[in-house]
């Protein structure tokens, strides 16, 4: 019996299949409702699970951990959640935990951008162990979207006195596919297969996630094949790629669901002039800077909601570069050759574009006078030292978005607080007064001509330098079978794919 056990424990080992990815930094909590990196957020939607998701096409809301939802009426929201879903630690899911993780998320003691979604929500109310009713305080355009929130474990965190701090934080327990395995500083995250994941267990047994900083190093394990699936960017696609790599990999490539941005401190006295800010903007040539770094494989952003989104305005252009307006306009708010306008931009090495995409800034920005300083900084020390502290003149940065956008989150004066994602300090009273406008729309006709009018507000105001819209090129081994692109990328159907390990 024990050499029975011993050869179906070998069979396991030999025959388990494992998902290579990269990371480009350390996650910094793998909690749901904290996670507000790329890197803890990526990871995490393996480990947790909301109330409802997006289909494959992003088109639709559908079930989650529910099984079932429908309105009662306007302001009220019922979920019938599934039945025999289990924790990673064997307790059933149920809606206490639905009611714990949104109580967490308005306490006082932590610190989310993610509790904006919830401020309208005036009751969670258990029907029974299974059924969960949400009444908000007025209808709610985001409703739904809102319960895509990873729920948290009630019976594990009911006790934790600061969730902040918490060892739940690097020891997640969720109800998704797969569960933490081992996570080491700078190292690899590993995520074991979920036997009892109630959409059934994924084909592959582990993801493991490299922490790797270096682009370029990052590319060249993906050349190795020691990567399975992984990024690169138009250079790479376009001059980087032999035969070899074109025969062991597909190729998707489809535009980002992201933008990038030169984000002014507008908290800063040298940033509160608008005729600063639109020089600025005027010294800029968007379209050379896509040219440079993207080759095709990008297109110029021209304000904060994504194109092929209601919210979307395609009245608004990209400002032309114009140097003689943009020296008038410096000169106008006190600024020429003797007193040069001066300022400093921060961004990140976990991209391979946007440090080049500062020195561009750099160099174009010159043309009319003004003296920029670069400063590259490593991901976790950019958002801990720079972006969340708001010590920062500029920074240069991006925004994965969803597509029914929420300008709350980013634009409205409530969200300059601490652990919000109005980074940048933007404040204006009529955008506060669409913005509060907007959240009990339940029209979307006269939601997406108010979101248009918003974008128009916005750029006219440049609190940001929308600059481009990237492609996203993703590449995946050979080996890795059952992938289905969508609009919404490769991802939604992750559990059903299959590693051949035989070649």
């Amino acid at each position: 019996m024990r050499y029975i056990f011993l050869l179906l424990v070998s069979s396991f080992f030999a025959f388990a299949t494992t998902l290579h990815l990269a990371t480009s930094a350390n996650p910094s909590r793998l909690n749901p409702i904290l996670a507000t990196d790329s890197s803890s957020s990526e990871i995490a939607g393996f480990i947790f699970n909301g109330l409802l998701k997006y289909d494959k096409d992003s088109s639709t809301i559908i079930g989650d951990l529910a099984s079932k939802f429908y309105y009662e009426n306007n302001t009220s929201v019922i979920f019938e959640l599934r039945k025999n879903v289990q924790w990673h630690d064997g307790e059933e899911f149920t809606a206490k935990d639905v009611l714990f993780t949104y109580e967490t998320l308005v306490s006082p003691k932590i610190s989310s951008p993610y509790s904006a979604n919830f401020r309208f929500v005036k009751a969670v109310d258990i029907i029974n162990e299974y059924k969960v009713r949400v009444t908000y305080t007025k209808p709610y355009f985001k409703a739904l979207e809102t319960w895509m929130m990873g729920m948290l474990p009630e019976h594990i965190l009911k006790s934790e006195e600061n969730l902040m701090s918490s060892k739940f934080n690097t020891a997640p327990v969720g109800t998704g596919p797969y569960k933490l395995e081992q996570l080491e500083h700078s190292k690899d995250i590993v995520l074991a297969a979920n036997d009892e994941y109630f959409l059934g267990r994924p084909k592959i047994d582990k993801i493991s996630f490299h922490v790797i900083a270096d682009p370029m190093t990052r590319f060249l394990m993906l050349k190795a094949q020691s990567l399975d699936v992984g990024n690169i960017d138009p250079m790479q696609y376009e001059r980087q790629l032999d035969e070899t790599f074109l025969k062991n990999f597909n190729i998707y490539e489809e535009i980002s669901h992201s933008y990038t941005y030169l984000g002014f401190n507008l908290r800063r006295e040298k940033f509160k002039n608008p005729k600063v800010r639109e020089a600025l903007s005027l010294g800029i040539d968007r379209e050379e800077l896509v040219k440079i770094l993207f080759f095709k494989h990008a297109k110029v952003c021209t304000g904060p909601f994504l194109p092929a989104t209601g919210a979307f305005n395609p009245e608004v252009k990209a400002p032309i570069q114009n140097i003689q307006r943009a020296k008038e306009l410096l000169k106008e708010a006190g600024y020429d050759e003797k007193n040069p306008f001066e300022f400093e931009i921060v961004t990140s090495n976990s991209s391979s574009i946007r440090p080049y995409a500062a020195q561009i800034l750099q160099h174009q920005l010159k043309k009319v006078g003004v003296i920029v300083n670069l400063r590259v900084m490593e991901w976790q020390a950019f958002l801990n030292m720079v972006v969340f502290p708001h010590k920062f003149d500029s920074v240069l940065l991006g925004w994965g978005l969803s597509s029914t956008p929420d300008p709350y989150l980013f634009w409205h004066t409530d969200s300059d607080k601490k652990g919000g994602f109005n980074l940048v300090g933007y404040k204006n009273e009529k955008m506060d007064k669409m913005i509060d406008a907007s959240q009990s729309m339940i029209d979307r006709k006269e939601l997406t001509k108010l979101w248009k009018e918003m974008f128009k507000v916005i750029v006219a105001d440049n609190p940001y330098l929308f600059l481009y819209i990237p492609n996203s090129i993703t590449t995946v081994d050979k080996n890795i079978k059952n992938i289905e692109p969508t609009l919404s990328g490769i991802w939604h159907n992750h559990i059903l794919w299959e590693k051949d390990t035989a070649k």
